[in-house]
């Protein structure tokens, strides 16, 4: 499933850290064993490498399924929508390749 790379412990937004894989924080399901439900802005940019505004941009033009809870409105993703998302632009990838396909031209000597 979907986690940060490069990272041996997350922190949630409360600001409690857990190791990943180490269990905290899991369910049933195994795939989902060091990955919480829910995703920050934040870390959706990080899953993506990109910034938190064009996350934000991407929830905002409703590319990107999301939630606004709590007073402040704080935006969350659900782990399975990103995954989703990141299936579709794949599939939105390869059709583009397949009807843009790259031409290589050659160089004249």
């Amino acid at each position: 499933m979907i986690a940060p790379a490069r990272r041996t412990e997350t922190r949630s937004s409360t600001g409690t850290r857990a190791a990943l894989g180490s269990g905290v924080g899991r369910c049933d399901d195994d795939r989902m064993a060091a990955t919480p439900r829910f995703l920050t802005l934040a870390d959706v940019a990080e899953v993506l490498n990109t910034s938190s505004a064009q996350v934000y941009a991407l929830v905002r033009r409703g590319d990107l399924p999301a939630i606004k809870i709590g007073g402040r409105g704080q935006w969350r993703v659900e782990s399975d929508q990103l995954e989703e998302f990141i299936q579709r632009m794949y599939a939105e990838t390869r059709t583009f390749v397949d009807e843009h396909p790259f031409v290589d031209v050659e160089q004249p000597e």
